[in-house]
């Protein structure tokens, strides 16, 4: 038996340790043999019985053979509490740690490491015979948008920051803004949210009265106080992530009209821009209604789209998507030397 065998025993004797119950009559191995092919292990009842064997000599377990089948539990008053990671856990921590990662504060996320590394060694180890173990190799979640590099974060910074919101204590910054502009601000965490490659601090700030993002990369310094933050009245983060924060609007809707080509329009159908959505087919085109936040995000939406949307109304928003439209084309309208 090699190495990798070796392993893949003891994690599936491990697992069998932790079906064993501490109360009641007991489990059979039948039941345990079922129990183990549902999280991935394929293996048949006389495998277990002989597994039940050797775990019963190395821990306290007792067989009750007074009837048929067998039951096995815990001898009363034993130990039970076993550590590890069962291959669901193993599972769920790979699948998630990408998500997890820029969430989590980094003083939580430090005593996660050792998990992460023990699910990934887990599923290596069992990869070649539980299929279970194998499902993270077989999905992954794609963006819809054209892939970009995650900038950067000074990692001080954002352990600064990070506990400053977790403390909710105000927080002094040196940020520089998109023309690479230096300012020193005074910041009021309010929450941090992750948009596709970008961390955004949603905060308030001295010099302005609206709540605003700051994107967490641009921040050159960071020092937390031990001011409290003022929360400004009735801010929600869903409320305000539904309003529209997130995809740099005024917070204001419009109800918009345009025409489709059939392409757009079916990928509309299933995936909606709003719940009041409406498509009605008026020959080779397809009309759309919505009522949708009116922000830079749908801008850049409609202007990826090419010809195969054109906006009829609110007239305004029709003008301004022609004039950008108009500005695009006129950058190719000489050839190159």
């Amino acid at each position: 038996m090699g190495r990798n065998d070796n392993q893949s025993a003891l994690l599936r004797q491990w697992e069998l340790l932790k079906l064993i119950p501490s109360h009641g009559d007991g489990i059979t191995a039948a039941e345990m043999t079922a129990a183990l092919n549902e999280r991935g292990f394929q293996i048949d009842k006389r495998q277990v019985e002989r597994d039940m064997s050797l775990v019963a000599e190395a821990f306290p377990i007792e067989k009750n053979d007074d009837r048929k089948p067998f039951l096995w539990k815990w001898v009363k008053g034993a130990s039970i509490d076993l550590p590890g990671l069962t291959v669901t856990d193993s599972l769920s921590l790979q699948l998630v740690e990408e998500t997890l990662r820029p969430l989590l504060p980094l003083s939580m996320l430090k005593g996660l490491e050792t998990r992460f590394m023990q699910a990934e060694k887990q599923l290596a180890a069992l990869s070649k015979d539980n299929r279970n173990a194998r499902w993270a190799s077989k999905v992954r979640s794609v963006s819809p948008t054209f892939p970009l590099i995650t900038p950067a974060i000074d990692q001080k910074v954002l352990e600064t920051v990070q506990d400053a919101l977790l403390a909710d204590l105000q927080v002094d910054v040196e940020y520089v803004n998109r023309e690479k502009k230096s300012k020193q601000l005074r910041l009021h965490p309010l929450a941090m949210v992750c948009r596709g490659a970008v961390t955004y601090l949603i905060a308030a700030a001295k010099e302005y009265e609206e709540v605003r993002l700051f994107a967490v990369h641009r921040i050159r310094h960071a020092t937390r106080t031990n001011e409290t933050v003022k929360r400004p009245a009735n801010f929600d983060l869903d409320e305000y992530i539904q309003s529209g924060g997130l995809q740099f609007g005024n917070g204001k809707t419009i109800h918009l009209s345009a025409w489709l080509d059939q392409g757009l329009a079916n990928t509309l159908n299933e995936t909606p821009l709003a719940k009041d959505q409406k498509l009605v087919a008026e020959g080779d085109l397809v009309k759309l209604t919505a009522t949708v936040t009116d922000s830079w995000q749908l801008s850049w939406w409609i202007m990826s789209y090419g010809d195969s949307i054109e906006v009829i109304s609110p007239v305004a928003y029709r003008r301004k998507i022609a004039s950008l439209l108009a500005n695009a084309a006129a950058q190719y309208a000489d050839e190159l030397p």
